[in-house]
């Protein structure tokens, strides 16, 4: 398997843009952001880890979507690419017409 090569600094800067327009759309979901950010520094888990001050197995599980991350920790991760944590309106009818407060309404 080949090494990931690290990229210069207009593909960071290449890939920030297309990660702020695809957060703008409402397109960007946590564990493939999380990828998205750490590979567009040419970084491995570990170095990942880290930088960010946690462990291996705990970025491993946020990119996997397994883990539950504090608020703390996504924030640390946002920050790089200078995003913040908070919540995006659903895009799709189909989605928010079974959103619970949707539900409550119509009784």
């Amino acid at each position: 398997m080949a090494r990931w090569k690290k990229p210069t600094k207009d593909e960071i800067l290449e890939h920030r843009r297309n990660l702020a327009e695809r957060a703008r759309q409402g397109a960007l979901r946590l564990p493939g952001a999380v990828v998205e950010i750490r590979k567009s520094f040419g970084m491995t888990q570990d170095e990942f880890a880290k930088m960010l001050g946690l462990t291996r197995r705990q970025v491993a599980e946020i990119e996997a979507g397994t883990a539950n991350p504090t608020l703390e920790t996504l924030e640390k991760i946002g920050r790089l690419f200078g995003f913040t944590v908070g919540f995006v309106l659903r895009t799709s009818r189909e989605d928010v017409a079974r959103s619970p407060f949707d539900r409550q309404q119509q009784a």
